[in-house]
């Protein structure tokens, strides 16, 4: 069981015809994907569990003092193939080989698949990590919505999960490790000849609404100058968001957006944005997005319009645990790198050591279809993360 053979099962589920992969939280790629992933656990004999978040842990021995390893399944809209489910396949080929090898661990071995770590689906990432770890209220995560209006406990209770189960996770008592093998997301390796990396920190990032108000009209009956058009502010916040992470080497993106009516030819009464901001420290995050809602409520007064702001969610900056970071460098002969990208393993640090190990990503393209590794890269990742589980568990 090879880690690009596992990776082949999963070819189509979830694919598109443009050729990525939508997997969202509880859909039906998503609990195709469950299956798979029960199945091989299974025949691995590791007994599968699931929590109430519905993030599912295959073990190898039961008890305190256990490492973790893993990743998840789900993926953004029209994802790539990797981001993901590289560290749950690389997981699970690992524990294959180590098996096939009559190795047997000195403590507990889990592998986990956690639940809608992108948030493709109800807008929060690493929904089922910040729910096991009590990093957010099960209330509130129960009362977010979907695109079409449904909350997560009706998606829940439709795929027969009870809602009411939610919240912090009894086996995290049992952790006192977790190891997370991710493809890179971005392109630092490939100029440093290296097949495998160990992160060294998370930048702090946070996800924000924009809701543009104005008034709806005839787009050709009504005078441009007699116009409130929300639109009009919404354009000025992305350049904004542009031009104020361009001058601080940070990130800024607004890469959602919904308009109402959403008619060719009305002007739109709202308009509802997403940015997704990132900076190599808190301070900075905290200024350049302050600097983007100024510019934001700038643009709206001088038309006319209003514009609503709201944190939906933020992360502090994560320095993985140094001692378990030092330790897989030195084993596994890697560099260490900063990555500007969220992960479990991110909402995990806060509770138990943590690291992850990062495979090589020669075109830096993640969250899109060309999201690639080579074969030999892949393998030398499954490689070293069958070296951290030996020399941890």
């Amino acid at each position: 069981m090879s880690t690009t053979d596992l990776l082949a099962d999963l070819e189509t589920i979830g694919r598109t015809p443009g050729g990525g992969y939508t997997r969202l939280a509880w859909d039906p790629a998503t609990m195709a994907l469950r299956e798979w992933f029960a199945g091989q656990a299974a025949a691995l004999g590791l007994e599968v569990t699931e929590d109430g978040n519905g993030n599912q842990i295959a073990w190898w021995g039961t008890g305190p003092d256990a490492l973790l390893v893993g990743s998840h399944l789900d993926s953004v809209p029209e994802g790539g193939p990797l981001d993901g489910p590289l560290g749950v396949a690389s997981a699970l080929a690992a524990v294959a080989g180590l098996k096939a090898s009559g190795w047997t661990p000195s403590r507990p071995l889990g592998v986990v698949n956690f639940t809608d770590e992108e948030g493709g689906r109800f807008g929060i990432a690493c929904l089922g990590s910040r729910l096991a770890t009590g990093a957010i209220d099960p209330a509130i995560a129960l009362a977010l919505r979907d695109d079409s209006g449904t909350t997560l406990a009706e998606v829940m209770q439709a795929q027969g999960r009870d809602p009411r189960a939610a919240g912090p996770s009894a086996w995290l008592a049992d952790v006192s490790s977790y190891v997370e093998l991710h493809v890179e997301q971005g392109r630092w390796l490939a100029p440093h000849d290296a097949p495998v990396g160990v992160a060294s920190a998370i930048w702090p990032h946070g996800r924000y609404r924009f809701d543009f108000c104005g008034e709806g009209n005839h787009a050709g009956a009504t005078a441009m100058a007699d116009r409130h058009d929300p639109m009009l502010a919404y354009a000025a916040t992305v350049l904004a968001a542009r031009d104020l992470a361009t001058a601080t080497d940070q990130r800024a993106t607004l890469g959602r957006v919904r308009v109402e009516p959403g008619s060719t030819n009305s002007i739109p009464s709202r308009v509802t944005a997403w940015l997704d901001a990132r900076a190599f420290d808190h301070v900075a995050l905290t200024t350049m997005v302050a600097g983007i809602r100024a510019r934001a409520e700038a643009a709206a007064a001088s038309d006319g319009t209003t514009v609503g702001f709201t944190a939906e969610s933020e992360s502090d900056a994560v320095t993985f645990d140094p001692a378990l970071r030092h330790r897989l460098a030195a084993l596994l002969d890697a560099p260490v790198l900063a990555t500007g990208a969220g992960h479990d393993a991110g909402i995990l640090a806060a509770r138990v050591p943590t690291a992850m190990l990062f495979v090589r990503n020669p075109t830096g393209v993640s969250h899109a279809p060309q999201e690639s590794a080579e074969p030999e890269d892949i393998e030398a990742g499954t490689v070293a993360l069958s070296k951290v589980i030996e020399e941890l568990a």
